[in-house]
């Protein structure tokens, strides 16, 4: 069946049945992800692949994004072996950008909450919602689990900035 057949038989949504495809590492599928991950950077416009934080899995331009990352040993706190808060934020922060449909856009009020630390080796996975789009503002929740347990959850207001901006205009 294709994730589209799946996903109407069992009432989910399509990124819920290439979630649960992912997290069972079935390999026949990690051709196709890349795939679909390449085509879905092609369809950025407020944020250039190379800056987003962990590999874009899927993204439909102001509805939803998935993207995933693994903690390395460079990315956590050599005393406690914690995740640096920081590197949740930006995979957070820069999936909330991907999904805007702008040419240009940016943070304009962030609110996080760190619910459980991730440590190297553990593999993550953010999927990010547009909750509200007003005028050019987007009101975006995106939530970051370790395997079924939420890790990091965040609302991101992301402020599309129109190209006739003038210097020094006030934007956020």
């Amino acid at each position: 069946m294709t994730d589209e057949q799946l996903a109407k038989a069992l009432k989910v949504s399509v990124p819920t049945v290439r979630l649960d495809r992912l997290a069972l590492n079935i390999p026949e599928l990690r051709e196709r992800i890349r795939v679909m991950a390449s085509t879905a950077g092609t369809r950025l416009r407020s944020i250039d692949q190379k800056d987003i934080v962990g590999e874009l899995i899927d993204l439909e331009l102001n509805k939803s994004a998935i993207s995933t990352l693994t903690i390395t040993d460079e990315m956590v706190l050599g005393k406690t072996g914690v995740g640096r808060g920081y590197f949740m934020f930006a995979m957070a922060d820069t999936l909330a950008l991907a999904l805007v449909d702008a040419e240009f856009a940016l943070t304009a009020v962030s609110n996080v909450k760190y619910k459980v630390p991730v440590y190297s080796g553990d593999r993550i996975v953010a999927k990010a919602e547009v909750m509200n789009i007003k005028d050019d503002r987007y009101y975006i929740r995106t939530i970051i689990k370790k395997e079924r347990i939420e890790v990091f959850r965040a609302k991101f207001i992301i402020a599309a900035v129109r190209n006739d901006t003038k210097p020094g205009e006030t934007v956020l």
